[in-house]
């Protein structure tokens, strides 16, 4: 694991964007990512579009979303459109619209099957990037949720009390991701920060950062306060 203090917002958004570049690029040989959504992931991306990458090549989806169309405000696909995609002219694969969310997890769940490279334990992106909520969450894994029990499934829905239905990535399609990007800021995020990262706690997004094959946590001076 890795960890990466940045001054500020400001200079998280940009290592973020670089980092995120620098495993897309030609060198690389990868050319998806999972993206996070949310207000810090947004200015990385607003800075990843500046970037001189081989975009008609590269392939995004959205670890998680919220079960809404994607021209709805709070769609993270929607806030990922415009912030890059809008920009570049690269594939985002969103997660298809039905009444029913476990109906769409599954149907993306086989599209993700489509597009990610197959690995010796099933599909394997290339690369992931994630957040981490006050609560401990990461991608739409909330303490306590079904879908962190979901051993034998990549991308499912479950129904979170007061936040509705949210659609996800698994705990084990995240833990096939060759590189994995956490990006944390803001001194509200300081005290979940220091737990996720210490040895004995067991929340979502320690899980992820734990099984996870290469770690890197980006973080800005406010989030890091407590280290």
């Amino acid at each position: 694991m890795v960890i990466r203090i940045l001054p500020n917002a400001d200079a998280l958004a940009d290592a973020a964007a670089d980092e995120i570049a620098q495993r897309l690029s030609p060198a690389s040989g990868g050319r998806d990512v999972g993206l996070a959504g949310g207000s810090t992931p947004q200015a990385a991306y607003r800075r990843l579009a500046e970037r001189p990458l081989p975009w008609s090549e590269v392939h995004a989806w959205m670890t998680d979303e919220r079960h809404v169309p994607i021209d709805h405000p709070e769609s993270n696909a929607g806030m990922a459109g415009r912030a890059l995609f809008d920009h570049v002219p690269a594939t985002l694969h969103t997660v298809p619209w039905h009444e029913a969310a476990m109906e769409a997890a599954a149907a993306f769940e086989r599209h993700l099957a489509s597009i990610l490279p197959l690995g010796p334990a099933g599909i394997e992106p290339w690369l992931v990037v994630l957040g981490v909520g006050e609560d401990g969450h990461t991608a739409s894994l909330f303490p306590g949720s079904p879908a962190l029990d979901a051993v034998d499934r990549d991308f499912v829905a479950a129904d979170v009390p007061g936040r509705g239905w949210r659609l996800t990535a698994t705990t084990g399609l995240l833990s096939r991701a060759r590189h994995t990007v956490f990006i944390v800021a803001g001194a509200h995020k300081a005290e979940i920060l220091t737990t996720v990262l210490s040895d004995e706690c067991d929340l979502p997004a320690a899980r992820v950062a734990r099984e996870a094959r290469d770690p890197l946590w980006l973080v800005d001076g406010e989030a890091a306060r407590l280290l």
